[in-house]
């Protein structure tokens, strides 16, 4: 891998993603953070599952490796595949960041690095989410996934160098010891890549219908089928909305049965590429997030939300602290009391009332997009890990 010219003092990171990110529905986390690092002069060496060798993903340099597609045995061969690279640069790498998954594997490297008499490579164990299934619809993987989620974690609060998390409220839900955490850092967007939603969008009128969007995971848990009925019951009362549902996930079937019988306003569309996000939002005038208030989601950092904003979206969200503590109280924002279908119903109901103010209200929402964006998460990460080394004692 290349990188621009950097002082001899550079930290070399590792940063170990257990999963495709050709495929994923938030590489952006991985891929922009990662450019944006390289672009402050680190020297980034981001892994992930795929085929072996070197790829471009989104125009980001991604070392592949190989993951057999069977169920447990996929994270184990990969992460055997991972430490025998990092045997082969041990010497050559500062910091070692990862998540969950791979902590069972990567934390023993402090024995290796005690044995070895070095203070590197340093380990650092990052937290973007909680288990998301619901408990109502949990199968027996689902189940083994959360058990061994708050395990590792336990794991990383005793064992790991120092602990990060997507948000300081997430670093409380897990129990990430003072002395641990070295900081925070959110999702954000990249304002660039969606300016030509904004450019080509066009406003509806007061007679046209209002076009709403989600795009991400179809799962139970997200409450999109609430938002469905509310859609489907604010036009039996003379207003007019179309909800776009664009994703993937465990309740995809059945809101596709219910969209079957409303006439075209609730349409579910197939997952889409990131590249192609940007055209789908430039036909939307409302990006919703209808999300219940629950813990999960009280911790999180909603990518799509900061997407929502980059394209120029007014916002329809759940008062949930993940929502309320960006939007505040911005102008630009409908909010839901609740997450049931009232309380959805009623925010519907101030987004026709505001039909008039949308555009206005989606330059609002560009212009704070500015405060969210990939380049700033990745100077808060840059930032933390510079100051948690600093913690470290040399030997």
């Amino acid at each position: 891998m290349t990188y621009p010219q950097t002082s001899p003092n550079t930290l070399r990171l590792l940063w170990v993603y257990s999963g495709s990110l050709a495929k994923s529905l938030d590489s952006a986390t991985w891929l922009k953070t990662t450019a944006e690092l390289r672009r402050l002069g680190w020297q980034v060496t981001l892994v992930a599952a795929g085929a072996s060798g070197i790829q471009q993903i989104h125009g980001v340099e991604v070392l592949c490796i190989p993951q057999p597609n069977i169920y447990f045995l996929r994270q184990a061969v990969f992460h055997f595949r991972v430490l025998g690279y990092i045997f082969t640069h041990f010497t050559a790498i500062d910091i070692i960041l990862f998540h969950e998954v791979s902590a069972l594997w990567l934390l023993p490297l402090r024995l290796l690095r005690f044995f070895a008499r070095r203070r590197n490579p340093i380990l650092v164990m990052d937290t973007r989410s909680l288990p998301m299934d619901s408990l109502l619809h949990e199968g027996w993987k689902d189940r083994i996934r959360r058990y061994f989620y708050f395990w590792v974690s336990w794991l990383g609060n005793h064992f790991a160098d120092g602990r990060l998390a997507i948000t300081q409220r997430m670093a409380a839900a897990v129990q990430i010891p003072k002395h641990k955490l070295w900081g925070h850092w959110p999702s954000g967007a990249e304002p660039e890549h969606f300016l030509k939603a904004q450019s080509e969008r066009r406003w509806s009128l007061p007679s046209d219908s209002i076009h709403l969007i989600y795009h991400g995971s179809l799962h139970y848990e997200r409450n999109l089928m609430a938002l469905s009925r509310a859609v489907v019951l604010a036009n039996t009362k003379g207003m007019s909305f179309v909800l776009t549902l664009i994703g993937d996930g465990n309740q995809k079937e059945e809101l596709q049965t219910f969209a079957a019988h409303t006439q075209g306003c609730i349409q579910v569309l197939p997952l889409v590429a990131y590249e192609e996000i940007p055209q789908f939002l430039a036909f939307s005038h409302v990006g919703v997030l209808p999300f219940p208030d629950e813990e999960k989601y009280q911790v999180c950092s909603p990518i799509k939300l900061f997407e929502y904003l980059a394209a120029g979206l007014p916002i329809l969200a759940t008062r949930v602290v993940c929502h309320s503590d960006v939007l505040g109280s911005a102008e630009y924002v409908f909010w839901a009391e609740t997450s049931n279908e009232d309380g959805l119903l009623d925010a519907l109901q101030q987004v026709w009332k505001s039909h008039a103010q949308l555009s206005k209200m989606g330059q609002q929402a560009s212009a704070s997009a500015t405060l969210w964006t990939w380049a700033a998460s990745a100077q808060k990460l840059s930032a933390a890990l510079q100051k948690g080394c600093q913690t470290i004692s040399p030997l």
